[in-house]
């Protein structure tokens, strides 16, 4: 089964957990919630208001609320294409010994249901606009 024009991700249920089911440029579904802004993850958690709408508007201060959910790891996608944010704002995370990956945003979508599903403490940074 398709969802829109993008990809669907998931059928499996996992009682509880923020999922991505169903990803398309612009657009994520979160279990049922539709996203179509920059938003932050975590198995427990789903925050859409997150300021950056692209990886270029990402600030040291965006961070604070990723650092809030206390992740082991971070899944960042950067949109439809892979781009790295500045190294201060890689280091910023690194320092924290927190571990990061970035990709684009489908690819994210999928490593973060990866791992959250095998427990880890994982938060995806999303970012829908390039």
């Amino acid at each position: 089964m398709r969802y829109r024009s993008g990809m669907k991700l998931t059928d499996d249920s996992v009682g509880g957990i923020q999922l991505v089911r169903a990803y398309s440029p612009g657009e994520i579904r979160v279990n049922e919630t539709i996203v179509h802004r920059s938003c932050l993850l975590r198995a427990d958690t789903l925050i859409t208001d997150w300021r950056p709408q692209s990886l270029n508007e990402l600030t040291a201060e965006d961070l604070e609320p990723l650092f809030a959910l206390e992740p082991e790891i971070v899944v960042l996608g950067s949109g439809t294409r892979q781009k790295f944010p500045p190294s201060t704002l890689l280091a910023r995370i690194l320092s924290r010994g927190i571990g990061c990956e970035v990709m684009d945003t489908g690819a994210a979508c999928r490593t973060y249901n990866v791992l959250v599903s095998e427990d880890r403490k994982v938060v995806a940074a999303l970012f829908l606009q390039d």
